[in-house]
Order: structure tokens, then C-alpha cells, then sequence
């Protein structure tokens, strides 16, 4: 292996041998402690030290890394402490994510480091908006972003660094190819000859270098950085490497022939770094041996440390309040001075007023910019605001939710418009997994709101015509609006783009431009969770929310003789209990309307509630009303059938026979 110091001089170099040769030493207590059973798991990354060291080296100490779960060097080159590092790793209280989730899935805004989630690639995209905030910001910059070979076959890696591209986002894509992933070699797993080689196709540098080459991986990554911090593009890196050990202490290494282990053992990083600086006389013998027993004497300390710690004692009351970031929108009294506008035009001047009073608000979508969005919501925003803050992304939906995530990571607030509500499967992972459960696991608040075109009527078919909310509300860390009228649309986007968590806004595409009202002119939230009492009655209560609303008003003014109670939910999470339960106990009937279908609807929570909490009240057993379980169909008879409100009136019928 040949070493290139340049212009290193003989302390750093030192330096660089400590910070080698200290996660090295960690890993190899952890084994020790696994075979003793005091620590459960370990992914190691011994023999592959260098990329994470050298790397972490060459990036400055204010810029943002999303390593992998086998990039301990990352961490420990941060100099993070060891105490708070097994801490974490032990599940205690005083770990990065105060035992809720497992060795390196955490983050911390304190080191600039993010971690990852279990499933491969989604931390890609976060590097883009990590980075897309850098740049909105003018700060020169580069952000650096771990995958593994065995990622560049997922979806998600393709679409980062295509966005990238497409943004000059100043990203540094690492990927470490040790030559399996778990047990599938790299001929398994792609046919081209080298990973870098897909950088042709996105137009952008790619290198290969030996990863294990401490020198050679923080020279590149120092020279890179020092580019795109000053030119700002993406770079896709890969780094030769060999996993020397299973993915898991667990899964052994059968898999794996000895040639492979003797041929890169003869190339470890951290052996072959300590033999130049013996040859160099930068350091002896006796040198090396006081570092280690200095190393391996903290190690056992700070291990033991940990280990006495107390266990974190459980309580219900800290997990549920620490799902989301604890906030209370001041909700704005608006004032008397009104103008008609259709439902679509109050989400338009909501938007409009959010990006106007947050100037690090960022509106992201497919056509919204020049084209102003296929429903014309943002048609002139670009003029006021430029395509910097009002981006066209390419059709990549599960990228731009995780380039929404990483620009809140980085102090941005950002609205993404799912073209459909239906795309929204494009983009699960990153909602359900990313943006819904890093409050609760590191502390990190999601400043996202999605908004979600939805609803049938429109004859658009399967795909066009979802409403499925349903999705979301058993989602913990997501909140879930749905308004049914302009002035809450508008009340309601504006408190949802305050809201520090990730919101989940669903806008009925039949009333765009079917419904108008006077709503007030200037800048106004409404409460997140409350409900709307649209009219009293005493014979029964109809709960519904979006155009069920519009249903049952229908339904109410053709049947002037019944005393119907209308509840709009308007927001599905949290939901109104409060009110829903007082109007239920006042009239002792309870049907539930909506448009999803029957089966696990939003309803269905509802009327579980209701029988647990009001069975006492209850004159009728409770019913729901809602779409056929069948995907919506395209044809204008078809889809009549199908929604909830051809069976509206048969359901009261039966709600009221008893």
C-alpha cells in the first residue's frame, strides 16, 4: 500500500493514526463483550476504518455527515464520547435516543452527524436537502452521505443522486463496497463492472478509490469537498473495500472463501498505516504500545461506566408526549375584512401568506414552478419568489420527502404537493419511517408538510381518486388534517406549515372549484385537533370530514324534519374526542361518514372509541357509512355506487329505526 502525505506534516499524521486506531480498539471490546453476553448485537466495521476516519477527517467540523451503521469512525472522530456512544448502544437514558432505538440510528445536531434508519438509502435524500439548504443559503458547504454496494440496487439511491444532479446539490455520495451485502456478493447484486461507472448517467464526476488507504481516501475527500463547497455539484465516490467480519456478529462469514479474508487482511488500514509511520520514524514501537494501553485503559472505563448506569424505567406518560415536538399554535383571531374565494384559491393565498412571512419556507412538487402545479395552486408564485424557494422536482417522490425531511435538519421549513394522494405510496418509507419516527427516536423535530390532493368524483379512477387518510392516522408522529371548507383550508395549511411536525394535509380535489365562501383576507390558523359543529341537533350525529361534510348537509336540508347534528372533524390526528363524545352523549346516536372505504377506515377508530367511552349513551348501535371496498371505479354510474353517499340515506334510515 503506498502512502501519499503530501502536505501532512508529523503530528497530524500522528493524529490520524489515533483517531484509526481508537475505533478499532472499541470494536474489538465490543466483540469481546458480545462473546461475554453483556451486550446483545454488533455490526462491525473492522477492516474498513479508514473510509469513515479519513473521510470525517476532511470534512469540516460545521458540515453535515449521514454515515451507516458500520461507520463508528464517523462517530468517534467526531469525537463524540464513548460513554454517550455505549450509552446508546446499551438502550440507556443517556444515549442519543434514550433507548428507543438500536446502535448507530440516531442523529445529533450537536456533531452534524444523521444517522440511518434500518432501511437502505432513504438517508440519500436527506443529504440533498441537507445540502439544498446550504445552498438556498449561500453558505459554502459540502454534505457527505454513506451507502453500501448492497444499497446502490434500491430505488432511493437512484433517486438522490439524480436530484442532485439535476440541483448541483454540493454532495459527496460514499459508497463503501466491501464486497457483500450480507451474504450476496457484488456479482450478485449489479453487472456493471465498477458502481462509480453510473455517474456517467447522471452526468456528474465519479471516482474509485482504495478505500483502505487512509491518505488516499482523505485526500480525495478533502479535495472534493474543497470543490463543491465552491462550485456546488454532487460527486459519487467509491470506496474499495472488504467487510473482514459477518454483517452481524451473527450471521458468521461462511459465505465468504479464506482467499478473499488473506488477501485483504494483507490490506488492513490500520496495520499498514501503522508499518509507514515506523518506516517514516514518525513513530516507534514503544510509542504505539503506550498509545494502546492508554486507549484500551479509557475503553474499559467509560465501558464499565456505562454498564452501571441505572436502567431507564418506563413510563407511558414520557414515551406518548414524546412522539411529537410539544407545540400549540397561537391561533390568529382574523379580522372582519373578507373576500369570496374558492376552496383552491384559500390553499393558493395560504400558501402564498406562509412563504411571505417564512423566508426559509421552501415549496417543492412536480410542475409547480413555472406551470404553477397541475390544479394551478402555485401558478405566479415563481415570479415572487424565484425557483429557488419554488421547485420543479423531477418525478422521484420518495426523494423529495426525504429532501423535505433534510431541509428541516438544516433549518428550513418545507411544503411538499404530492402531484396525487394516491403517489404518496412513492414515497411511504420515507413518511412512515423518517419523517414520523425521528422526533420520538432522536429528538429532531420534522418541519414538513405534505399536501395531498385526494378524493373520488372526478371519474379519474383507481389511481387519481384515493382518499386514503387511513393510511396515515394509525401512523404515530404524523398529524392528519382533511378541512372541507376555504376558510379552515386556508386556517388549517397555515397552522400546519407552523407546526414544527411533519403534517399530513389532505385537500379534496371535487372542491377546488366547486365551493366558494368569504373567508378573511389576511393571516390566520385554526387549531390543529378541533372540530367543527357545522349545525345542532338532538336526534342523532353525523361525524364525518371532507366532502362527507358536503354529503351530510345535503342530506340534513332534504330531511328538515330530522334534527341532525353535524360534526366536521377537520383534523383526523389528533381528532376532536372531546366533542365528538359530548355530541354523541347529547343525542345517543352516532353515524360515522366518509369516503375511504369501509374496511379500516378512519371511522372504524372512531366507533371503537365511541362503544368504549359512550356505550352508557348510546340509544342505536353505532354505524358507519362509508365507500365500498372495492378500488374506485372510473365510470360516472360506477363511482356513484361506489361512494359512501349513494348508501347515506339507508344507513340513517336504519340508524334511526331503533
Amino acid at each position: 500500500m503506498i502512502f501519499d502525505r503530501k502536505n501532512l506534516d508529523n503530528a497530524t499524521l500522528l493524529n490520524f493514526y489515533k483517531a484509526l486506531l481508537w475505533p478499532r480498539l472499541v470494536e474489538e471490546k465490543m466483540l469481546i463483550l458480545l462473546r461475554q453476553g453483556r451486550i446483545g448485537k454488533w455490526f462491525s466495521g473492522i477492516g474498513q476504518e479508514a473510509i469513515a476516519v479519513g473521510s470525517t477527517l476532511a470534512m469540516h467540523q460545521d458540515e453535515y455527515i449521514l454515515p451507516m451503521h458500520r461507520n463508528l469512525g464517523v462517530f468517534t472522530t467526531r469525537n463524540i464520547p464513548l460513554t454517550r456512544l455505549m450509552a446508546q448502544w446499551q438502550g440507556k437514558a443517556s444515549g442519543f435516543t434514550k433507548g428507543r432505538d438500536r446502535s448507530f440510528h440516531f442523529g445529533t445536531q450537536e456533531y452534524k452527524i444523521i444517522g440511518m434508519i434500518s432501511h437502505l438509502g432513504p438517508q440519500m435524500a436527506l443529504a440533498d436537502g441537507i445540502a439544498l439548504a446550504d445552498v438556498l443559503s449561500k453558505k459554502q458547504a459540502a454534505t457527505l452521505v454513506f451507502t453500501g454496494d448492497g444499497a446502490t440496487s434500491e430505488g432511493d439511491f437512484h433517486e438522490a443522486i439524480n436530484v442532485a444532479a439535476v440541483w448541483d446539490l454540493p454532495v459527496i455520495f460514499l459508497i463503501e463496497n466491501n464486497g457483500y451485502g450480507l451474504s450476496t456478493p457484488t456479482n450478485e447484486q449489479y453487472r456493471c463492472k465498477n458502481l462509480v461507472d453510473r455517474a456517467i448517467g447522471y452526468g456528474i464526476e465519479g471516482r474509485k478509490i482504495d478505500g483502505n488507504n487512509i491518505l488516499e481516501v482523505y485526500h480525495t475527500i478533502d479535495e472534493i469537498a474543497q470543490e463543491i463547497r465552491v462550485r456546488p455539484r454532487p460527486v459519487l465516490l467509491e470506496c474499495m473495500t472488504f467487510r473482514m467480519r459477518g454483517h452481524e456478529e451473527a450471521s458468521g462469514t461462511k459465505y465468504v472463501p479464506q482467499h478473499l479474508f488473506d488477501e485483504w487482511q494483507d490490506k488492513d488500514p490500520l496495520s499498514n498505516f501503522e508499518n509507514y509511520l515506523l518506516d517514516q520514524k514518525i513513530i516507534d514501537t514503544v510509542t504505539i504500545q503506550q498509545i494502546k494501553t492508554e486507549f484500551k485503559s479509557r475503553v474499559e472505563e467509560k465501558v464499565e461506566v456505562v454498564f452501571n448506569e441505572t436502567d431507564i424505567v418506563a413510563n407511558i406518560d414520557t414515551e406518548v408526549a414524546d412522539m411529537y415536538q410539544p407545540y400549540n399554535v397561537p391561533t390568529s383571531q382574523p379580522s372582519n375584512n373578507k373576500t369570496n374565494k374558492r376552496y383552491l384559491d384559500a390553499i393558493s393565498e395560504a400558501l402564498l401568506l406562509g412563504m411571505r412571512k417564512f423566508d426559509k419556507l421552501v415549496i417543492m412538487g412536480q410542475d409547480i414552478a413555472e406551470y404553477g402545479g397541475v390544479f394551478k395552486i402555485t401558478q405566479g408564485f415563481v415570479e415572487e419568489f424565484g425557483t429557488g424557494r419554488v421547485r420543479n422536482t423531477p418525478i422521484c417522490e420518495s426523494a423529495i420527502v426525504g429532501a423535505a425531511m433534510g431541509l428541516s435538519i438544516n433549518g428550513y421549513k418545507a411544503v411538499m404537493e404530492m402531484q396525487f394522494a394516491d403517489f404518496a405510496t412513492c414515497g411511504f418509507n420515507q413518511i412512515i419511517n423518517n419523517l414520523a419516527k425521528t422526533y420520538y427516536r432522536w429528538q429532531e423535530n420534522v418541519d414538513v408538510v405534505i399536501r395531498m390532493p385526494t378524493g373520488a368524483g372526478t371519474g379519474a379512477g383507481p389511481f387519481h381518486s384515493q382518499s386514503n387518510e387511513a393510511w396515515f392516522t394509525k401512523t404515530p408522529g404524523l398529524k392528519v388534517v382533511y378541512p372541507a371548507f376555504p376558510t379552515d383550508a386556508k386556517g388549517l395549511l397555515l397552522a400546519a406549515i407552523e407546526d414544527p411536525n411533519p403534517v399530513i394535509y389532505f385537500e379534496h380535489k371535487y372542491l377546488y372549484r366547486s365551493l366558494s365562501e368569504d373567508i378573511p383576507d389576511d393571516y390566520y390558523t385554526i387549531e390543529i385537533g378541533k372540530a367543527r359543529i357545522i349545525q345542532s341537533g338532538d336526534t342523532a350525529t353525523i361525524i364525518t370530514y371532507g366532502l362527507g361534510v358536503h354529503w351530510a348537509i345535503e342530506y340534513a336540508e332534504n330531511n328538515p324534519h330530522l334534527s341532525i347534528e353535524i360534526i366536521d372533524l377537520r383534523s383526523l390526528q389528533p381528532w376532536d374526542k372531546e366533542a365528538v363524545e359530548a355530541s354523541v352523549k347529547k343525542t345517543g346516536r352516532a353515524l360515522i361518514l366518509h369516503e375511504d372505504t369501509l374496511t379500516c377506515g378512519f371511522g372504524a377508530e372512531i366507533a371503537a372509541h365511541l362503544a368504549e367511552h359512550c356505550f352508557s349513551y348510546l340509544d342505536a348501535p353505532i354505524m358507519r357509512c362509508a365507500s365500498l371496498d372495492t378500488a374506485i371505479p372510473m365510470n360516472k354510474d360506477l363511482e356513484d355506487q361506489f361512494l359512501a353517499k349513494a348508501r347515506l340515506g339507508e344507513m340513517m334510515e336504519r340508524l334511526l329505526g331503533y
